[in-house]
């Protein structure tokens, strides 16, 4: 006999084994007398281990433990957007205004504080008609939630079956909790409101799963020229403290030409956190001039906030993207911590005596790691029509000491598509964005070159590979002047470390606070480039004609090159067309003093 209610056997830091006859895995339960949010992880017989989300300090054996006999599930409609959560989907500001304390408060639950507002009224604006058909993940009406985000009230994936309206309700105000279809199916009449919820490690359906082909644009040279992340594609972004990993993610989430943007900061410092938090809130669409929350869902556990939610805050936070997915849009997932998230795993899964495997983390850590990752993706959705929409997944990782051979980061590398290594030699060098060039990687490359060469240059994927085997020649290059010095160099490899140079000050760094670099788009970028690579080439002609490495590299034209980064706007990148000829006349004019020179030195 299976029953709603058990009892606390004993506590052990955020674990709670409880008799508990009936539970289900990965349950959503209360706990103690507080009622505490936890969940199912473990069971033995009658016995169930549960990880609670909140401090267990208090909780004594004994003390009731509530079933719900549901998951812990993602409340989906509108009003999502524009809202601050905790790992379980708790309105943040919300708690602070009934609790007036700036920590959360144990025992708040969903009563005291729905992630939803159910009594503020939405403009509804139906999109189907009574006798209409409808399947399972068409859209039913629209809600103008925000300035910048349309909200498309879907047929749900909860009812699996499709039928036929006989009520919708006219276009009017109503709150998410009232009915606003009913569709007669085979398995009865259901009731349809603008809200369901949705179990947050179950990924949603979808019809097809379609190849990476279309960039996402970053405004981040390094990312989208070199190591490219494509539309429904996976990159992480390892690094030590200090390298700027929370930098990139507030320029990915405010400059990624992404629909919608959804920032998970998993056990980070708080006071950081509260940082990043407070920048996020502030922060404006480039494109509309409206506030960037207005298409964005923060999802918030810091490091001094119980260490099970932060597990919960991944799954809540991909849910979430995945329900914009289902209504068309390019959702964007920004992840910071991995690393956070599973030594939260590890805790709980060596508190229930699981047996642990590399460093103490358990078995099944590249499982999750491949399940969160292959919830990216750009899909035909549920529904008539072949609507596509999109999850794209940036995640970064904190490797203790900065070492990439360690669990997290090594079995990421699994399951990533796009690998933007931190280097903490580069941000103490005053080098941003910091990703180190000759340990970065991109799966994507090949699949957007045909995107790039359409509607940038036909030239973008050659001009991209040149400027990878200059910085890595360079490297290896580096290493003969360290121990040999210049002079042992030839002009063309002097030459081709002073064209490295430009590469990397004139293109690679690029500096998130300056208003005309901060964002880059692929014609500036193309541009950028081009015209580096234009010296090397064109440098390499010179140098064959007689011209010194050193006089190339000395020409006001050429000192130029690593300040136009900051120079021209993105819209004015013509004038850098017009600096190619500008350019190539400086070197072709060197040329001919040398031989001048040359002539005139023989006579």
């Amino acid at each position: 006999m299976s029953s709603d209610k058990g009892r606390i056997v004993y506590i052990s830091g955020p674990v709670v084994k409880a008799e508990l006859p009936g539970a289900l895995l990965y349950e959503l339960v209360f706990v103690g007398e507080l009622g505490l949010f936890g969940e199912v992880v473990r069971i033995q017989g009658d016995m169930a281990f549960i990880q609670v989300y909140e401090e267990t300090t208090g909780l004594k054996p004994g003390e009731p433990v509530v079933r719900t006999g549901e998951p812990l599930s993602a409340w989906l409609g509108p009003g999502i957007l524009n809202r601050v959560y905790d790992g379980v989907q708790r309105p943040l500001p919300l708690i602070f205004d009934l609790t007036k304390r700036p920590f959360v408060a144990r025992g708040i639950n969903y009563e005291k504080a729905p992630p939803l507002d159910f009594k503020k009224k939405w403009k509804w604006i139906p999109k189907v008609k009574v006798g209409d058909e409808v399947e399972v993940g068409d859209i039913l009406g629209v809600v103008p939630e925000t300035p910048l985000v349309e909200h498309r009230v879907l047929y749900p994936p909860i009812y699996r079956v499709g039928g036929v309206v006989k009520y919708v309700a006219p276009e009017g105000e109503y709150t998410i909790d009232d009915v606003i279809a009913e569709v007669e199916t085979k398995e009865g009449t259901v009731k349809v409101k603008m809200w369901h919820k949705w179990p947050v490690r179950r990924p949603r359906p979808f019809k097809e799963k379609l190849p990476p082909i279309e960039p996402l644009i970053t405004g981040i040279r390094t990312i989208d020229t070199l190591f490219p992340i494509a539309i429904g594609g996976a990159a992480a972004i390892p690094g030590p403290f200090g390298s700027g990993k929370t930098v990139t993610i507030r320029t990915l989430a405010m400059y990624s030409e992404a629909r919608l943007v959804f920032p998970v900061l998993c056990g980070e410092r708080g006071n950081e956190a509260a940082d990043a938090l407070q920048g996020l809130l502030k922060l404006v669409d480039p494109n509309t001039g409206r506030p960037l929350m207005e298409r964005t869902t923060i999802i918030v556990n810091t490091s001094n906030m119980p260490v099970a939610a932060r597990e919960a805050s991944i799954y809540m936070g991909v849910t979430i993207a995945e329900y914009f997915r289902d209504q068309g849009y390019d959702a964007f997932l920004m992840a910071d911590s991995t690393s956070r998230w599973a030594e939260a795993m590890r805790e709980v899964a060596l508190r229930i005596g699981e047996m642990p495997s590399e460093e103490g983390f358990p078995a099944y850590l590249p499982t999750r790691l491949a399940e969160f990752y292959e919830r990216a993706g750009r899909v035909v959705t549920l529904g008539k029509g072949n609507r596509l929409g999109s999850v794209t997944i940036a995640a970064s990782v904190s490797p203790p000491g900065g070492d990439f051979t360690e669990p997290v980061t090594s079995h990421t590398l699994r399951f990533i598509g796009a690998f933007w290594p931190l280097d903490a030699k580069l941000a103490y060098s005053r080098h941003y964005p910091a990703i180190n060039w000759l340990m970065g990687f991109s799966r994507y490359v090949d699949t957007v070159a045909e995107w790039y060469q359409k509607n940038v240059a036909p030239d973008w994927r050659e001009l991209r590979d040149e400027a990878v085997r200059i910085l890595t020649r360079e490297a290896e290059l580096q290493e003969v002047v360290r121990i040999l010095g210049t002079e042992a160099l030839s002009e063309q490899e002097k030459h081709l470390l002073n064209a490295a140079f430009l590469i990397r000050e004139g293109f690679l760094k690029q500096d998130a606070y300056h208003p005309v670099d901060v964002k880059s788009l692929p014609p500036k970028q193309y541009w950028l480039l081009r015209l580096i690579i234009t010296f090397y080439r064109k440098g390499l002609e010179a140098i064959n004609r007689g011209v010194p490495a050193s006089a190339l590299r000395e020409l006001d034209v050429v000192k130029r090159l690593a300040r136009l980064r900051m120079e021209v706007r993105n819209e004015e990148y013509k004038k850098l067309v017009d600096y190619e000829q500008e350019l190539i006349s400086a070197i072709e004019n060197l040329v001919k003093q040398y031989e001048t020179q040359r002539v005139t030195a023989t006579a």
